[in-house]
């Protein structure tokens, strides 16, 4: 868990002379930088600085993506920080950031932000954790008024936030919605698992959502009070990274920030205690949602290891331990008859209360005995005899990769990842170094990464599991209860344990794949200036160089087949598809091929699209063979293994075991056949029939498209094309004959959708207060690229709408939602649907304000202030959308199959800027007619459906 502030004395009778001293030495700490005291060299890119009143504040000047920024604020003030009676406080204020300040209006925040091109919840956002508080903006351009703008409403967040009696009862139904929304069989969980592995700790019982009782409690004046005391400049911390000059940055954060008066610095309450004693306790939580788990845990105290060269180099010795004992529990969970589903070993610290090693054990339903065994004799093994130097080569490998990239590419990183580096120095006091200082750093350690150092620094942290705490869950009780549990651990600690013989592997086996391809057509699309080619055997080939990313190629692959294959008959042919990897080559196993490709950049899985099955990879120029090798081994040499069977039936039985656990899980399976009328294509079958599945059967429904059917390959970034070219004529390029176009898939039975628009109702098996209303229209398919476009904005307006009436008047849903799906190969089939998770108490009048907002948008233009808080995110989506190599990826991959995609994105921004409130009423009227729309309701078990 991530590291917190220092600890707080707890009772006002230690608060002496020396104490208080202590407490300012703690703060005159907390307030440094955690490179003031370290000899790590900071990135000279970024700017430190901090004003009189003690805000400090971090600048990145980057272009990547040009001409974006952003920009957030760190408040060390968490729900730690609360007091018994102002549980949710934390949180409880973050929501009201956006509910009116000295300077803006109730509401008005989100419209001015949308106006200027942010999309709430996308561009606009805040979280609350145990520790701290994160106000997040995304500047879709680099206008300073813009900038100016963030900033104020970072400012007016900070320090004046008029916390009105009348919102904070508005608000407090959408926190009372969230926190429903928020009780999930996840949620639970953790928070069993936490009070029983640290009880007596503050951050156990202290979940940022609060409770019902505090939060109902909740008035203006008690929020206020906590957010005088709490939101004070040196709790606080600005990073503004993106295409800005640092020095007007930094100018406007003084003209918006300093003139904030400071206030009285405490230090956070330490969450703990976390009690190195405590052991040899034993607890089942039973739960029909969870899957089957055994954590063994023992706790120590805090090792404080400020960042330094020398930590740096432990930790990563550390980390080649922890990762080759977690290498060999990957390894057991492959096997044919594996001992568990999956397990792993790791030691963090617990904020700064202490630290904790835990082995976590996944097994099979009722079979915990044999996988508790296996995992401990795994962990004693490595502890007894150590690791193999082939062992540690593999991962000391993979970190070198890692770096190498790392640094390579450093000078392109986006605004993202450098956020994410000048964050970390905030809330985990990382030293933002150079990439290439790391890469250095570690190439001098390498000589030194040997088995016997490994082992050394992992034993230096993780903490004996001597009588552990162990933490059972499952859907069933286990035979022989607590005493079982502990009784098998402690036969696994006795048990013997052998030294394992480690075995060299040759290389990799598929390199040759006939002679190379010879081209056919080669041409430069005039408008993007994709380069599209096509070899003799059909393959086709799109490339765009860009300089967006330095030593990074993004690439992908697709291959005519997809869902295309599923029928009527034969409903499942494509199910295993995602799964293929996991059985490995024919002359590698899935296991083999992970040490044999450490620390190679390429990726080995695929999916399957609507007609085709399509992969995806990121790697670099020196790799792209190598990927490009390994794409056509899966496509001409699949092997088909039965631990890939065994992977897929283990997590299609977990899947069934949860399906109706929570509304939207319910939704999600029942949804599908309910609109099809039972299609079997797109209906979920009984569990047997996935159970049934083989890769045998999977060879044969998609044998034939994988080795025939056509194929189309993407590659966007730093590349040499003449050279890609011939790499993929070496490989691809290389195979037999291929179809030369894809299929369309129009050839199929259309897709339904259902004329019975009668309300449906689907059962949940999680709280009793929980429902989930949705409503779904047919609209059309997407071969109208204007009209396609009026209805993406049409989801725009009616997201605003549906928000503004469900969320911030009646307070009845956390988060309500509106989507439009055109499908490109099924004529005629679209859907449009609005959604809304409420109280079961409120489904009539949840139903009766989507009637109205529904009926408005038919009947009258929405208001053009509606329309460009709507329309401008998805303009600046569209000027900002060949920015990133993704976004031009999404272009190239099927460049020649689809080329109208091309001209689309061309003319979206003209097309899009000229529609009007008309032409949004219009959609609204031909398609959301309330009486023909299917309603689907989701109630809890054993409630009665509400009258309608």
């Amino acid at each position: 868990m991530r590291a917190c502030l220092a600890v707080l004395l707890a009772t006002s009778a230690l608060l002496s002379g020396p104490a208080l001293a202590s407490n300012a030495d703690k703060l005159a700490r907390q307030a440094q930088w955690a490179f003031e005291r370290s000899d790590i060299r900071p990135d000279p890119a970024f700017r430190f600085g901090r004003l009189p009143n003690g805000l400090r504040y971090i600048i990145r000047r980057n272009a990547s993506p040009a001409g974006t920024a952003l920009v957030r604020m760190d408040v060390a003030v968490g729900s730690l920080d609360e007091g018994k009676k102002e549980r949710g406080y934390a949180h409880f204020v973050e929501h009201m950031a956006f509910n009116g300040s000295t300077h803006v209006a109730e509401g008005e925040m989100v419209r001015l932000l949308e106006r200027h091109g942010l999309a709430f919840g996308a561009d606009t956002n805040a979280s609350t954790s145990f520790d701290r508080t994160l106000y997040k903006l995304d500047l879709p351009t680099n206008d300073a008024a813009l900038l100016d703008t963030a900033l104020m409403l970072m400012r007016e967040t900070a320090s004046e936030l008029t916390i009105a009696p009348e919102a904070v009862a508005r608000e407090r139904g959408v926190i009372l919605a969230e926190m429903r929304d928020r009780n999930t069989w996840q949620l639970r969980d953790t928070i069993a698992s936490t009070q029983f592995l640290y009880p007596r700790s503050l951050f156990a019982e202290r979940f940022p959502i609060g409770t019902a009782k505090t939060l109902d409690a909740a008035t203006a004046e008690r929020l206020r009070a906590f957010y005088r005391r709490e939101y004070i400049p040196q709790k606080m911390t600005l990073v503004v990274v993106g295409d800005f000059d640092p020095t007007i940055v930094e100018q406007r954060i003084r003209s918006h920030f300093e003139s904030w008066q400071s206030g009285k610095a405490e230090l956070q309450p330490t969450a703990g205690p976390v009690r190195s004693k405590d052991h040899g306790r034993t607890t089942i939580y039973i739960d029909p949602a969870v899957s089957e788990r055994v954590t063994m845990v023992r706790s120590g105290p805090l090792m404080d290891e400020p960042d330094t060269v020398a930590q740096r180099r432990e930790s990563l010795l550390r980390q080649v331990g922890y990762d080759v004992i977690n290498r060999r529990f990957l390894r057991l969970s492959r096997q044919e008859d594996p001992p568990f589903r999956g397990a792993g070993f790791g030691t963090g610290n617990v904020f700064e209360a202490g630290r904790s090693t835990r082995l976590i054990v996944d097994t099979v339903d009722r079979k915990w005995r044999r996988g508790l065994i296996a995992a401990a004799r795994e962990y004693r093994r490595a502890l007894i005899y150590g690791f193999t130097k082939a062992e540690v080569a593999e991962q000391v490998a993979n970190i070198r990769t890692a770096l190498e990239d790392a640094a390579a590419s450093s000078d392109t990183r986006t605004n993202g990842a450098l956020t994410g580096v000048a964050l970390a120095l905030v809330t985990d006091r990382v030293v933002p170094s150079l990439p290439a200082d790391a890469l250095a750093r570690f190439r001098a350690l390498a000589p030194q990464i040997t088995p016997e150092a490994v082992l050394a620094a992992m034993q230096r942290e993780a903490v004996a599991i001597d009588d552990p705490l162990i933490r059972f869950r499952s859907r069933y009780e286990p035979a022989g209860g607590p005493k079982a549990i502990r009784a098998a651990w402690e036969e696994a600690m006795k048990a013997e344990v052998a030294q394992e013989s480690s075995t060299d592997l040759a290389g990799f086996a598929y390199t040759d794949f006939g002679p190379a391809g010879l081209v056919v057509s080669d041409q430069r699309e005039p408008t993007l200036g994709i380069r599209q080619v096509r070899f003799a055997n059909g393959v086709m080939l799109n490339i765009k160089r860009t300089a967006i990313e330095k030593d990074r190629v993004r690439a992908s692959l697709s291959v005519d087949g997809g869902d295309r294959l599923d029928t009527r008959a034969n409903p499942l042919a494509t199910e295993m598809l995602p799964f293929l990897d996991e059985g490995g080559l024919g002359k590698h196993s899935a296991d083999d091929l992970q040490t044999i490709l450490a620390g190679r950049s390429v990726s080995d899985a695929f999916g399957t699209g609507e007609t085709s099955f399509d992969a995806d990879a990121l790697t670099t120029p020196r790799d792209l063979e190598l990927q490009l090798q390994l794409w056509s081994a899966f496509l001409t040499d699949p092997g088909y293994r039965t631990e890939g069977e065994v992977q897929y039936r283990h997590n299609m039985n977990n899947y069934f075991e949860q399906l109706r656990a929570t509304p939207t899980s319910a939704l999600r399976a029942e949804l599908g056949g309910i609109l099809s009328d039972r299609d079997p294509r797109f209906t979920l079958q009984d569990v047997k029939a996935y159970r049934a599945l083989t890769f045998a059967k999977l060879k044969r429904d998609i044998g034939e498209r994988l080795a025939h059917g056509a194929i189309e390959i993407g590659v966007v970034g730093d590349v040499d094309e003449d050279q890609t070219i011939a790499l993929v004529a070496a490989t691809l390029g290389a195979l037999p004959a291929r179809e030369p176009a894809f299929h369309d898939g129009k050839d199929r039975p259309p897709r339904p959708f259902t004329a019975d628009r009668r309300p449906r109702v689907v059962r949940h098996s999680g709280p009793a207060d929980q429902a989930l209303l949705r409503l779904t229209w047919l609209t059309r398919d997407d071969a109208d690229p204007v009209e396609a476009l009026k209805l993406q904005l049409l989801e725009r307006v009616a997201r605003i709408e549906l928000t503004d009436t469900l969320r911030e008047a009646l307070g009845k849903a956390y988060s309500p939602s509106a989507a439009s799906s055109l499908s490109r190969t099924w004529t005629g089939y679209g859907t449009f649907g609005v959604a809304a998770s409420i109280d079961v108490r409120d489904v009539a009048a949840t139903r009766a304000a989507i009637r109205k907002t529904l009926v408005a948008l038919r009947e009258t233009p929405v208001d053009s202030d509606v329309l460009q808080r709507a329309r401008q995110p998805l303009l600046e989506g569209l000027e900002n959308g060949l920015k990133s190599n993704e976004g031009w990826l999404s272009l190239v991959d099927r460049a020649q199959s689809q080329p109208d995609r091309l001209a689309r994105y061309t003319k979206a921004k003209e097309r899009l800027s000229a529609m009007t409130t008309r032409d949004v009423q219009a959609m609204a009227a031909k398609y959301l007619d309330p009486a023909v729309g299917l309603e689907v309701l989701v109630l809890p078990n054993g409630v009665a459906e509400p009258a309608a």
